[in-house]
């Protein structure tokens, strides 16, 4: 992601219309979502645009926390890639909920982004509760003179392409798999800050990383991954240690912390790009701190074969 040119990320209202757009959640930007996209990116009647709802609706109507396998910087910058120029977050709340598919797709598609073209994948739902399908959309489209692409649901032998296949290889710890589904590395970011300093006084300084709350982390473990600092091409190999810490402190919430193998740098206040490679080991408490530097010493050597 280094380098990307980061599109515009706007509300429906300062949109550059008219649009050719490509229309979901695209969470993941894994291969059935790349071919929505690409059917508004090539050859496009319009500005090339995802939009996408944000807030999830399922956070607004169910109180469901929908944490994001791509934040939407980090989405603009992927879109970038792919050839759209303008990422637009229509603003999910209870009145955008209540309007009719008929209505939104007049008010929001046509009047508002001025679209020349749609795409949607098969599966595709919108308007008050959720009434409208591809078949409505191509409906009130066409109306308009406006074209509607619908895309079949990709698939590959272990089932659909989905983001909750990404969720799921992620939640166990299956980085190969998700990686695979996306097409690219997992990735996230986070603000290195200030810690109690034990890791240092063990020998094993570790970075502590704030990382946004609405993005999705992989399962609780140890992890072998590469740490990149405020965007250098550089990335340094290193242990991650994603959970509560067992042995340190017990009641405290889950943390993640970074040790940079054979570096010694001032990283705090620093921004730190993790890419987990492959899960260790899960949590385990130990006796003592003697044990506890004892295996991470274990954790580093296996890190350290794993990729370099």
């Amino acid at each position: 992601m280094h380098g990307s040119p980061l599109i515009p990320l706007c509300n429906p209202e300062q949109a550059h219309t008219p649009t050719a757009l490509a229309l979901g959640s695209f969470d993941g930007l894994h291969a059935g979502h790349r071919h929505v996209i690409e059917a508004v990116a090539k050859d496009a009647p319009g500005v090339p645009t995802v939009v996408s709802f944000w807030p999830h609706p399922r956070e607004v109507l169910y109180g469901e926390p929908r944490l994001r396998l791509d934040l939407p910087t980090e989405k603009a910058c992927l879109l970038a890639q792919l050839g759209i120029k303008q990422l637009v977050l229509v603003p999910f709340d209870c009145s955008l909920a209540a309007l009719s598919a008929e209505t939104f797709v007049n008010q929001m598609l046509i009047r508002t982004l001025k679209a020349h073209r749609i795409a949607v994948g098969a599966n595709f739902r919108f308007g008050r509760n959720r009434e409208g399908d591809t078949n409505t959309l191509q409906r009130f489209a066409a109306a308009a003179g406006i074209e509607v692409m619908v895309l079949p649901i990709l698939e590959d032998t272990e089932g659909r392409m989905s983001s909750s296949r990404i969720r799921s290889a992620l939640s166990e710890g299956d980085l190969h798999t998700a990686k695979t589904l996306m097409g690219r590395p997992y990735r996230f970011r986070g603000r290195v800050v200030r810690g109690r300093g034990l890791g240092r006084k063990m020998g094993w300084p570790t970075a502590n990383l704030q990382v946004d709350g609405r993005k999705f982390l992989p399962g609780l473990g140890v992890y072998a991954a590469w740490a990149s600092v405020d965007n250098e091409a550089a990335a340094f190999p290193a242990v991650m240690n994603l959970g509560p810490q067992p042995t340190v402190d017990p009641t405290s919430p889950s943390a993640v912390e970074v040790h940079l193998l054979d570096q010694q740098l001032d990283l705090e206040g620093r921004e730190l790009l993790i890419e987990p490679v492959q899960r260790l080991r899960g949590q385990q408490r130990f006796a003592n701190f003697e044990e506890l530097s004892k295996q991470i010493g274990h954790d580093a050597e296996l890190a350290r074969s794993s990729l370099i």
